[in-house]
């Protein structure tokens, strides 16, 4: 019986480096990969059937047959296209159906001539709808030509996209895709790069707190779009790019650069940076925002992803249990360094690592040598596993007891917090079932024994948040009480994981409702004996009782401020994409500021119905901040608001609202409102409130923002009639 790998790893080879498969066989190290794709064949102007040129032709032909020699479970695909191919040949190929016709039948006969096992199509350059519609149709007509062959193995049909199912002016053909196409190698890299952007960046950044250009953003809309994440690839790029810094002091990521560094386009492979580092005795520095290392030397500064960001990602990839990743392009490694990191992870956490590498290895035609590797490694089992029953007593032994050292630790500081046992929270959360998820990491609502709703949040393997973290947030919400924020239970720390147990919320996450919000954060920053940041203000973070009213939640990300302490810094930042303020993510910076910029992007998140990790405006370039600034500042604020909000009573109270937002979201944190000043305006009609200035993050500029806004007359109107709660303890 075949196996079908569960986690599928794809090597490209790109023949133009001068790579031929007769070298490329005696020092391929298939254990690490199930497939190579061997990049790339390009389309006659002309006739449109596949081109291979006659230097390519002889590669193209033993590709296969040589690879398979040592390699004999590898899959071998062909590549079409890719990034040096002329657009408009695609565009006149994908547009008339006798064009694509003939590049079909062509590409399918040169697979089965040449013994490539699937085909796989990169048109990087698809932007219009008309290149969607018609892509949609490719898709559709080639998959029908391959299902009509008869007598042979059926051809695998693939094709590489960009990291997010948004195009500039369109969006990819979810539909065909997924119907058609086997997988989807999803390029989450060249997201920036030194030719076109003056400031330091991380070109295959896996999360960004300012934008939605990374790859988490990207992963999740092709979800959301309608494609199963068992059909996408993550890219992992064996390469990074140079920047020259235009101060040598200001290093960081965002910094202002003039351009690319050592190279024309900046481009340099990861062999080739390690080198440099070496040389150069330059400093790794590695970024946890946007998982990704950099370095600099001087005026350059390179950024990249090493070993660290590699882990990160493939357990990423495994966590939202995509099909699996790929790297590009495999001569740019160093030594098989990153190659071998990324398999190592793949297997460190599951059972199954023996199993996947058992359909990729390398078979040695010896049958002399496989019989004695099977009994060396009978040997060594046996040896290990006598070893191992020692060792798991031992570390049995010494978890107890570390466990016993920490729940005291816990209970010493915390003494009303209960320490729950893993096996009642799995009973009471129906052993963590989907059906009661209740977004990312948390489970609900689960009934102990003694008949009480609870909520648990369950930390991730994966997750950055460490031991002190955790313990942060259980000492912390355990000291504060307050009406408005969220009631810990207790914790338990068994089984290595780490879960915090709080009163269950009903009505789950507050998304499009808000007072008494401002009552929690006044009392975190005004009225309690602590002055605390909260850091990761968001919509999932405010749930809701059985009466609708708000509590704040999640203080693990929570800094406690004397009270005559004004900011603080941090070299670690944390967080939530759309929610962080410039200052925070530029430099480290956080201040009671920091979680009025939050309240800000929830304020217009809850006014207007809307997401922060989209696009919208007529050209959908605008982030949610700027939208709503400029429909402001045309007096057209009504069209952002959410249509099924009450506004009868009073035809001021979401413009009012909209202009609070805007205020709380601007670039500069001096600019911006304290709560007490927010929770003043929300509740009193004719306190004054000033014009906002652009928001954080804009593309655009303050200028003429004054002209625009000349005409405009905003009314003093009454904001609601709910009554705000008074703040006290409880």
């Amino acid at each position: 019986m075949v196996m079908v790998p569960k986690f599928i790893i794809l090597l490209y080879i790109f023949l133009s480096l001068g790579l031929n498969p007769s070298r490329a066989q005696t020092w391929i190290q298939a254990a690490l990969f199930t497939h190579l794709i061997c990049a790339f064949a390009n389309i006659n102007a002309s006739s449109y059937q596949l081109s291979v040129s006659s230097s390519d032709d002889q590669h193209f032909s033993t590709f296969t047959n040589t690879v398979k020699q040592k390699n004999p479970s590898v899959t071998t695909l062909l590549s079409i296209g890719g990034g040096s191919a002329n657009h408009s040949v695609i565009v006149s190929m994908v547009s008339n159906s006798s064009h694509r016709k003939s590049f079909i039948d062509s590409s399918i006969k040169t697979a089965r001539l040449y013994g490539f096992q699937g085909l796989d199509f990169s048109w990087g350059s698809a932007n219009t709808s008309s290149d969607m519609s018609n892509m949609a149709a490719l898709f559709q007509e080639w998959q029908a030509a391959i299902d009509s062959e008869t007598g042979q193995s059926k051809l695998i049909l693939t094709a590489a996209v960009p990291y997010s199912q948004y195009s500039e002016s369109s969006t990819y053909p979810i539909d065909s895709l997924r119907t058609n196409l086997n997988w989807l190698h999803v390029n989450a890299f060249d997201l920036y790069m030194p030719k076109w952007q003056n400031f330091t960046r991380a070109h295959a950044a896996l999360y960004d707190p300012t934008r939605n250009r990374n790859t988490d953003f990207g992963i999740e809309s092709w979800i959301n779009g309608g494609l199963p994440a068992n059909k996408l690839v993550l890219g992992l790029p064996l390469y990074g790019y140079a920047w020259t810094l235009v101060n040598p002091r200001d290093n960081t990521i965002g910094a202002p650069a003039s351009g690319p560094a050592i190279s024309k386009s900046g481009q340099i492979s990861y062999k080739d940076i390690r080198n440099y580092i070496q040389s150069y005795g330059a400093t790794l520095v590695y970024n946890a925002t946007f998982v990704v290392n950099y370095c600099t030397v001087g005026t350059t500064w390179i950024g990249f992803d090493d070993v660290e960001v590699v882990k990160v990602k493939v357990s990423f990839a495994k966590e939202r249990k995509l099909l699996g990743y790929f790297v590009w392009q495999v001569p740019y490694d160093d030594n098989w360094l990153l190659s071998q990191t990324a398999v190592d992870v793949n297997g460190e956490n599951g059972t199954e690592k023996k199993g996947r590498l058992s359909l990729i290895i390398i078979l040695i035609p010896v049958i002399g040598i496989l019989i004695l590797i099977g009994a060396l490694k009978y040997y060594i089992r046996r040896t290990k596993n006598k070893k191992k029953d020692t060792e798991y007593k031992a570390k049995n032994s010494k978890s107890k007891a570390n466990l016993m050292t920490k729940a005291g630790d816990f209970n010493n500081n915390a003494p009303n917090l209960m320490d729950y046992r893993f096996s009642d929270i799995e009973v009471a959360t129906n052993r963590f079932s989907f059906e009661n998820k209740l977004g990312e990491g948390g489970y609900g609502p689960g009934v102990l024994s003694d008949g009480r709703e609870i909520a648990v949040k369950k930390l991730s393997k994966t997750s950055t948040q460490g031991f002190e973290e955790f313990k942060n947030e259980v000492m912390l919400t355990a000291k504060l009480q307050h009406v408005n924020l969220v009631r810990v239970l207790g914790f338990c720390i068994e089984r290595e994981e780490r879960m915090l147990v709080y009163e269950f919320m009903p009505n789950k996450s507050l998304d499009y409702y808000l007072y008494g919000v401002t009552q929690g954060l006044l009392y975190l920053q005004e009225y309690s004996r602590l002055k605390i940041i909260h850091r990761d203000l968001k919509a999932s973070n405010i749930l809701l009782d059985e009466a609708m009213k708000p509590k704040i939640s999640d203080f693990g990300m929570a800094r406690i401020f004397s009270k005559d302490e004004v900011e603080a810094n941090t070299h670690r930042i944390v967080g939530t994409y759309g929610y962080v303020p410039p200052e925070y993510v530029k430099k480290g910076l956080y201040s009671i500021k920091s979680d009025v910029y939050s309240f800000g992007v929830l304020l217009l998140q809850i006014i207007s119905g809307q997401k922060t990790a989209c696009l919208y405006g007529l050209h959908e370039n605008l982030s949610l901040l700027e939208f709503a600034y400029e429909l402001w500042i045309q007096e057209k604020g009504m069209e952002f608001m959410d249509p099924t909000l009450d506004d009868t009573n009073s035809s001021c109270t979401l413009l009012r609202c909209m202009q609070i937002a805007l205020l709380c979201v601007q670039e500069n944190a001096n600019d911006r409102p304290t709560m007490l000043q927010v929770s003043s305006m929300l509740r009193n009609e004719t306190t004054p409130m000033a014009n906002p200035k652009r928001p954080a993050f804009s593309k655009r500029t303050n200028e003429n923002d004054e002209l625009k806004r000349s005409n405009v007359k905003l009314e003093i109107c009454s904001i609601d009639d709910s009554t705000i709660s008074e703040v006290v303890g409880r």
